[in-house]
């Protein structure tokens, strides 16, 4: 499997060659953590990091550490609800999917860092192989004030619940993952509800093989085409994202492969606007202008390829045609000497009026302090 899949992003590569991309301009402005954003960005100093949703009163919550939070004037302070009622079995990881249905209610995903286990990553096994985060799901049938049938989805090592979104037909699919053995590497899955969370059923496994505790298919995400198709974005080492469908509201995935969508080894998310538009935010391979960028080595400690871990800039797009066809990406943020953190990865996005999108990182040391504002109008 590994020669297989290096092969074809090798191929991949001198096919097609990596994403073209508009001139780099020097215009711009320093945000107050220190990163360059692009001129027609605007900094939303001390929003919280997300996920967000929009309430019925038009109200935001979002999600952080264990507590519910909603706001009434767009983010800038904050009314806080206890998610568990026993604080001390749970602490809610930075990476987790929030939704609310269009029946209202809000279902989060997340991996409980309480239960982290058996992390002992033995080199010369390339494995751990009794490590485990369960991951979890939790619903809310009153606006985020209390939350109630919580369900472990399962214990395996999880990396991210990276994310979650409802079907025209009013399922509900969560983007999560499950480490594998001998040798260890991740692999992805997703869970669907139809009942608004309250139960969910597994999908096939999607596993790229890999050798690594960075490597495989790892933290993808996902939105339903027009056609009615799932389309899945899969984060991995080998340039590209990868790509995989579903025609049964993510009860099974298959035509895995590659995409033409240059990528470093860092997730990505992708949302429908308002507009009808498809958004995608990410990590190139390559920083802007340069040929490369530096490579982790390939052996089969993070990962069995060498690989770009390029996480010093942010890029979006946009797609008029479910994908087939994207605008030239624009680097919104990056780094600078004047950055607090020293990466920008982990995305999220929220469009809080329509062709308003807020664009936020995970706020912590892998993801980086970024909160801005962009408008689909100036870069479409």
């Amino acid at each position: 499997m590994k020669t297989k899949l290096t092969i074809i992003f090798i191929l991949l590569f001198a096919v097609c060659g990596p994403t073209t991309s508009r001139q780099i301009k020097n215009d711009g402005k320093i945000t107050t953590t220190g990163y360059w954003i692009h001129d027609k960005v605007e900094e939303i100093p001390g929003l919280k990091s997300g996920p967000f949703v929009r309430l019925s009163d038009g109200s935001i919550l979002t999600v952080e550490r264990n507590m519910s939070c909603i706001s009434i004037d767009q983010g800038k302070t904050w009314t806080q609800y206890r998610i568990f009622s026993d604080t001390g079995r749970f602490v809610i990881n930075v990476e987790r999917a929030l939704i609310r249905t269009k029946s209202g209610v809000i279902i989060l995903a997340f991996t409980n860092l309480k239960e982290v286990a058996n992390w002992n990553w033995q080199e010369d096994i390339h494995d751990s192989p009794e490590a485990t985060t369960p991951t979890y799901a939790v619903r809310s049938l009153d606006e985020g004030k209390t939350w109630q049938d919580l369900q472990k989805l399962h214990d395996d090592w999880t990396g991210a619940n990276r994310d979650i979104i409802e079907t025209r037909d009013g399922n509900i699919v969560i983007s999560s993952m499950m480490m594998r053995h001998n040798p260890g590497h991740h692999t992805v899955v997703t869970y669907t509800s139809k009942t608004d969370g309250f139960n969910w059923v597994r999908s096939n496994v999607i596993d790229l093989g890999g050798i690594g505790h960075h490597s495989g298919a790892i933290e993808a995400t996902i939105e339903q085409l027009k056609d009615g198709r799932l389309w899945m974005l899969i984060r991995t080492n080998w340039g590209v994202f990868w790509e995989a469908y579903s025609e049964n509201e993510g009860l099974t995935w298959k035509n895995f492969k590659p995409t033409k969508i240059d990528a470093s080894s860092a997730p990505g998310m992708l949302k429908r606007l308002q507009s009808g538009r498809l958004f995608l935010v990410w990590n190139r391979n390559n920083l802007e202008g340069k040929p490369s960028s530096p490579l982790t080595p390939g052996d089969g400690i993070s990962a069995e390829v060498f690989s770009s871990g390029n996480r010093a800039e942010l890029s979006v797009m946009f797609s008029d045609d479910d994908g087939k066809k994207w605008t030239d990406p624009v680097v919104i943020a990056r780094i600078t000497e004047k950055s607090k953190v020293k990466r920008l990865a982990y995305p999220r996005f929220f469009e809080a009026n329509p062709g308003e999108i807020w664009v936020t990182t995970t706020y912590s040391g892998f993801g980086g302090y970024l909160s801005v504002r962009l408008y689909e109008k100036d870069f479409f």
